[in-house]
């Protein structure tokens, strides 16, 4: 048996969601260890195309078993919401196939609220939240100011702590902020439409994995990339958790773990959602035409994403610190409308020129260095192995594969669960 993590190893958006829904199937659990519903993980299979925000993309799966582990948050409104709207469109969800986490922290309303409330202090200075109440629920967790979820079946407990909370928090809304209040009552209320009917799928789902390891496969899966990595991203433009590899045992409960496979996942060309540097970013009419290309708008957001070639740099640092042991290489069908791909091969930084991803203090002080290489102008969506592929677009993988230093097993050349191609 085998565990293997799925993480992001740019700045997010790269495709995690579509390479879990591929291989999910060679896997009993599917686990999210990290981040809450600021996620947005497309799926696109028999059952239509889907954004998942905290369900695990291994939900498809008939026999799968998903996991929202101790590291992720959850906000019990919107997990509701879209277990709903995926029962609509003929999905299994029960008990049997989602677990969450006892030890998982509740993104309360005023989390939101205070999210929405700091990203418009910010003003120009904002870090580009979703707005979630991501931040805020994870800095209250290192307050000790957080309820798990598995308070639930505690009331007195609950009641006790909540109140004493709900004060400490009214402080920051009203007399920072100007705003909203809570009372003790409305969030009980809010607790019991929205937290009592989670209540069979909560458990101590550490145990649960701690049992399986070694006697099941088990398949982590990231939030985000490691540039969005709240200690070795692009901070203070970062997420409040860890989506790196190295974090998943812990983030699922199972800390003595051992993880025998890292898939990094990268697109054929960069983009970002959200404010912070973004080297080789693509600006005016090549910029438009590349987002329409791929389609690229934030699966949580709707935000138009921001968009350039291919940064080698970025990416070697993120196939280091993922630790990935191989790349999926996503979308790269986008790229046939191309006469000539760019790539970023280098940073021009204060006269020279770098290989390594510098310090965050002076990323936006960097200048891509781009080379480039011939397009291959043709559709290339029914390829299924790689001798298919035109030769331009062999040597383009070969290119990245290099300069990366990662071999490149999972090339997606389309949208659909079979689009791929395993070297």
């Amino acid at each position: 048996m085998a565990n293997c993590a799925i993480v992001g190893i740019n700045w997010g958006d790269e495709g995690k969601g579509r390479m879990v829904d591929l291989i999910a199937a060679d896997y009993d659990v599917v686990v999210r260890y990290q981040g809450g519903n600021n996620a947005g993980h497309t799926v696109v299979n028999e059952y239509g195309k889907f954004a998942l925000h905290l369900l695990p993309s291994g939900i498809f799966r008939k026999g799968v078993v998903n996991v929202l582990g101790n590291g992720t948050v959850v906000d019990p409104e919107k997990l509701l919401e879209e277990m709903e709207n995926l029962r609509a469109a003929g999905i299994a969800i029960s008990p049997e196939n989602l677990m969450v986490s006892d030890r998982a922290p509740i993104v309360f309303p005023y989390h939101r609220d205070q999210d929405v409330l700091e990203e418009a202090r910010l003003r120009d200075a904002k870090f580009g939240s979703t707005k979630r109440g991501i931040a805020p629920v994870y800095g209250d967790k290192y307050m000790k100011k957080t309820i798990m979820l598995g308070e639930l079946f505690y009331p007195d407990y609950l009641e006790k702590r909540l109140a004493g909370i709900v004060e400490w928090k009214n402080l920051t809304l009203k007399n920072v902020y100007g705003g909203k209040a809570y009372t003790f009552g409305e969030l009980m209320d809010w607790l019991r439409a929205y937290g009592e009917p989670l209540k069979p799928y909560i458990h101590d789902t550490g145990r649960f994995l701690r049992e399986a390891d070694g006697k099941k496969n088990i398949l982590f899966e990231a939030q985000l990339g490691v540039l969005r990595d709240v200690d070795f991203g692009i901070f203070p433009y970062t997420s409040s958790s860890a989506p790196l590899a190295a974090y998943a045992p812990i983030g699922a409960g199972m800390p003595g773990a051992k993880i025998d496979r890292v898939i990094g996942v990268v697109k054929a060309y960069s983009t970002c959602v959200g404010e912070g540097p973004f080297t080789a970013e693509w600006f005016g009419k090549d910029a438009d035409t590349l987002r329409e290309a791929g389609a690229e708008y934030g699966a949580a957001t709707g935000r138009p994403r921001r968009v350039g070639p291919m940064d080698i740099v970025a990416t070697r640092y993120g196939v280091t610190m993922q630790g990935a042991t191989e790349a999926a290489l996503t979308k790269i069908d986008v790229l046939s409308y191309m006469d000539e791909i760019p790539v970023c091969v280098q940073y021009e930084l204060d006269g020279k020129r770098i290989d390594e991803f510098p310090f965050p203090a002076v990323i936006a002080k960097a200048k891509p260095v781009f080379t480039s290489m011939p397009g291959w102008k043709c559709d290339i969506t029914g390829c299924r192995s790689f001798g298919e592929l035109p030769k331009a677009a062999q040597d383009y993988i070969n290119f990245i594969e290099a300069g990366i230093r990662c071999p490149i097993r999972n090339i997606s050349v389309g949208a659909a669960r079979d689009a791929i191609i395993r070297r």
